[in-house]
């Protein structure tokens, strides 16, 4: 790669260590809390649902995200301001960290984790980085906004321009010479996206039209399919004051539960037909509809103003049946790999709450400044997340 082509990626230095004598483990247990306000993450374990450790000096991680190695010892937390930093679990510290961009919006990985994908807003476009040494390997520019991004089957990233109503899929194969497939004309303003599970579809979010687009990564060259075409059915939205956010967490079995914008619902898609199987009344306009591991419910939290409730959704009956308040301005949600655990973030009451899933009982209330994305090891060996 000419040095040239990166004139905004600034090396930083590594900030020291919060935890110099770790006890042995692994990280299986492991994850992140962002402290969005802060510029840290806090470095929690599920077993003992506890804090041992942080690591600051991050930036702006207002809207951060965050990957794994496949190994699962290292973070790559996405920050707002460009940031890409490597974070090592078991030494709790940060190893390094570029600022590869002026604004960026998240990030993926490889499905053989060589590779590390950064989304960009300012200028636009996604930079690839080498996994292990955070080396710039290659660029591919878009002229747009870069949302939804998310790894796929073959060492391939897919994701949507917001200004020009495209889906991409990048061949990072060979990350310094990536290949380039465009779908265009999927409908306007795509604002989010994800890959389902599986990794075999990619579904694109709408905020300028009512539906989704819908790419099979099996046959791209087919195109995009509309799906949940017009699902407002011609009513007036409600202001948005939050976006809501897809990924591959809301996949119960046959069916996706998505965040319907503007609207007090949670769609059902099947996803064997691809159609409409039900819409269900929430609390408010939802922002995360996640299902807890086995798929027996889906927990949802929502925007402002009614930002203090988390609704719990069986998806067996299609309703709610369960509301709890783990504080203000609830922001993320994560379970442990096997559902028995579920972690809220109350950015408001700066507490992270964890409940047990069968009873419904607060387990743990973690202080964290201003917490925002819970994000734990596990997802390492999950596509799309």
């Amino acid at each position: 790669m000419n040095a040239h082509l990166w004139p905004a990626v600034v090396l930083l230095g590594v900030t020291a260590c919060t935890n110099t004598n770790p006890p042995l483990r692994g990280t299986g247990d492991l994850g992140l809390v962002v402290e969005r306000a802060a510029g840290s993450v806090m470095l929690i374990e599920t077993t003992r649902r506890s804090e041992i450790g942080r690591v600051a000096g991050l930036g702006d991680l207002s809207h951060a995200s965050v990957v794994f190695s496949r190994d699962g010892r290292y973070a790559y937390v996405f920050g707002r301001d460009g940031g890409l930093s490597k974070v090592d679990l078991l030494r709790g510290r940060l190893e390094r960290r570029v600022v590869q961009s002026g604004n960026a919006i998240g990030g993926a990985i490889s499905q053989d984790g060589a590779v590390v994908a950064v989304a960009n807003y300012v200028p636009g476009g996604i930079r690839l980085f080498d996994a292990a040494t955070l080396e710039p390997l290659g660029e591919v520019p878009t002229g747009a906004k870069v949302v939804g991004i998310a790894d796929a089957p073959g060492n391939r990233f897919v994701f949507s321009l917001f200004e020009k109503g495209e889906i991409w899929v990048v061949d990072a194969a060979d990350p310094r010479r990536p290949v380039t497939t465009r779908i265009p004309d999927i409908g306007k303003q795509p604002y989010d996206g994800f890959v389902t599970p599986d990794g075999r579809h990619y579904i694109a979010g709408l905020y300028g039209e009512d539906g989704l687009a819908l790419v099979d990564l099996w046959n791209v060259g087919a195109g995009a399919r509309r799906i949940l075409d017009g699902y407002g059915r011609g009513e007036a939205p409600l202001p948005v004051y939050k976006m809501p956010h897809l990924r591959g967490w809301a996949a119960a079995g046959r069916y996706l539960f998505l965040p319907a914008i503007g609207r007090h619902e949670v769609l059902v898609l099947d996803r064997t037909t691809w159609k409409e199987a039900a819409r269900i009344p929430v609390h408010g306009q939802p922002v995360f509809a996640v299902a807890q591991p086995g798929g027996r419910r889906v927990w949802v939290n929502f925007a402002f103003p009614k930002n203090d409730v988390v609704q719990v959704i069986d998806t067996a009956s299609m309703e709610v049946v369960k509301e709890i308040r783990p504080g203000r301005a609830v922001l993320h949600l994560e379970f442990t790999p096997r559902g028995e655990q579920a972690w809220v973030s109350s950015r408001d009451d700066d507490a992270v709450v964890v409940y047990d899933t069968a009873s419904f009982a607060e387990t743990a209330r973690l202080r964290a400044a201003n917490p925002s994305g819970i994000f734990l090891a596990a997802r390492a060996a999950m596509t799309g997340f």
